[in-house]
């Protein structure tokens, strides 16, 4: 497990500790959205174990921090499961492993293992669904919004999601037509391992799109920071990969009679 993922997994633990999932008295426009984001953070992990129930309430035992557990960050955007990640995060899944999702609900750190209903390595994004429910989630920006260059936003991944501060899109965002592909977008704020395919999320709590990937410019032996990278898909198209999906889960399993 990389040293962000794991920092990432026990700041996740702390944050019940710290009571960063009740609700506060009504705050201002920044500390509301954080608080919002807070509720949220969610991680996946990727290992060969059948089981990680064991890692709640912060337990994460040194033996799991090897070479077999990977994973990253991941966005609720349904109260029934459904999670957004980086496809990248995944990569080990074909290898015989399985993806679990970590998620905090009423003071509780729950875990369930993750059923992924779409991958695509073209765009670096996956669906993934875990039979919880999950009342703390996100709601997309407006498909018919224009998003600007210069729009604030903050990053909810497991390493660096509570840290202050926010940056900024250094890329616009045009309102979404029907057939509008996913689309690349960068924003400045310096990202961690641990958080990738967590939520570029803006002002008002609302979520822009995922992260995937951290660029750096190496010059020498030095690495400066220069943009992240984000991933916006087609919004309509994500609630209808929801859609079927539940409507398979229902026709799987008809009501008892």
């Amino acid at each position: 497990m990389t040293r962000a993922l794991t920092y990432g997994l026990v700041l996740l633990a702390g944050l019940l500790a710290a009571g960063c999932v009740a609700p506060l008295p009504q705050a201002s426009p920044g500390q509301t959205t954080r608080r919002l984001v807070a509720q949220r953070v969610s991680a996946v992990v990727v290992t060969r174990r059948t089981s990680i129930g064991d890692w709640r309430n912060g337990h994460f035992p040194k033996m799991y921090q090897h070479e077999d557990v990977d994973g990253g960050s991941a966005a609720p955007i349904t109260a029934d499961g459904y999670f957004l990640t980086a496809d990248h995060v995944l990569e080990r899944v074909q290898a015989g492993r399985h993806a679990f999702v970590i998620y905090h609900r009423d003071g509780t750190l729950l875990t369930a293992m993750a059923r992924v209903v779409w991958r695509s390595a073209s765009t670096d994004m996956a669906l993934l669904h875990v039979p919880l429910k999950t009342p703390y989630f996100y709601e997309w920006t407006s498909p018919q919004r224009n998003l600007p260059a210069g729009t604030r936003v903050i990053h909810g991944g497991i390493a660096t999601g509570l840290q202050p501060g926010s940056g900024k899109l250094a890329t616009a965002l045009a309102p979404e037509y029907r057939f509008t592909g996913a689309r690349k977008f960068e924003i400045d704020i310096p990202l961690q391992p641990g958080d990738s395919g967590g939520p570029v999320v803006d002002a008002h709590g609302d979520l822009v799109g995922i992260n995937s990937a951290v660029e750096f410019l190496v010059p020498m032996d030095t690495a400066f920071f220069v943009d992240s990278e984000g991933t916006r898909p087609n919004t309509r198209m994500i609630a209808d990969l929801i859609k079927r999906d539940r409507a398979r889960k229902s026709s799987a399993n008809p009501p008892a009679e």
